[in-house]
């Protein structure tokens, strides 16, 4: 995988925050923080299929299994 490097600008006491609620260091806690940005791009996008979908299997079957 490719890195960049960057140089940020974020208030201390956010930083803070996010550093204690994640346990890590500043770098593990903004890459945390840009996949969360990501995935919720993505749980948006699922989202909007709602009710647009039609399953040929009931739920009953899958929990069968």
């Amino acid at each position: 995988m490719k890195t960049k490097k960057l140089t940020l600008e974020v208030p201390q006491e956010l930083l803070e925050r996010a550093t204690e609620a994640t346990g890590t260091g500043i770098t593990p806690t903004i890459r945390k923080g840009l996949e969360l940005v990501a995935a919720s791009g993505a749980y948006a996008k699922l989202r909007s299929l709602k009710g647009k979908l039609k399953f040929s299997i009931r739920l009953s079957d899958l929990r069968e299994d």
